[in-house]
């Protein structure tokens, strides 16, 4: 399989060596490409992500000097899948908390609705595990607000479990800002581009979590 059917999932990291092998072997279980987004970080997450490229061809690491920050992690991520050639892009945490089992339906309702695929916490049949109420209810109040001052269909803006195609990244651009936000409002108004399947989000990472159409 060739880099324009498989996806790249870009994991940005910061001092997750405790869990950077067992997710980039749980992603690579799934048939899907890896692309780490290293900040420096002083755990030597860096140094593991190097040995699993050496190992693994599949495996790729893009080092930064400094801790940039997760959104333009997943920029320069994006930046350099899309200069390999491949078509479909993961958004997915690399403390386990985003499930690989998960991966194949929401890369493939991206593929097949050619834009944006979301797993949502906050759709019918979604949630979250292990968090507490304050946490729960800033994350839900950061959705309501985002929706209201878009307009978006989305109920879950914030979710960080996500797949983009190559036409929805070309479409709205990769110069900053909020891409997620951006990406929806996009998508949004072609529905035809948006997919949202529901996500039961597990903050413990040895518990089940569930993915579906919604």
């Amino acid at each position: 399989m060739n880099n324009r059917e498989r996806a790249c999932v870009v994991i940005p990291t910061y001092d997750e060596r405790e869990n950077l092998e067992r997710v980039v072997a749980g992603v690579r279980a799934q048939d899907c490409d890896v692309l780490v987004v290293d900040d420096a970080s002083p755990d030597g997450t860096g140094r593991l992500a190097d040995q699993l490229a050496a190992a693994d061809p599949g495996v790729s690491v893009l080092h930064r000097p400094r801790k940039l920050g997760l959104g333009s992690a997943y920029l320069a991520g994006f930046g350099r899948g899309l200069e390999r050639g491949y078509q479909l892009f993961v958004e997915m945490d690399a403390d386990g908390s985003h499930l690989p089992e998960h991966l194949v339906p929401i890369v493939e309702a991206a593929r097949a609705g050619g834009g944006l695929a979301i797993g949502s916490r906050y759709s019918k049949g979604g949630g979250i595990r292990g968090w507490g109420a304050a946490r729960y209810f800033l994350s839900w109040g950061a959705n309501l607000y985002t929706r209201l001052l878009l307009w978006l269909p989305v109920r879950d803006c914030t979710s960080g479990y996500r797949c983009y195609t190559r036409r929805a990244l070309e479409a709205i651009g990769l110069k900053g800002g909020t891409v997620k936000a951006r990406l929806e409002l996009s998508a949004s108004q072609a529905e035809e581009l948006l997919t949202t399947l529901r996500e039961v989000l597990d903050e413990r990472k040895d518990s089940e979590a569930d993915v579906g159409e919604a």
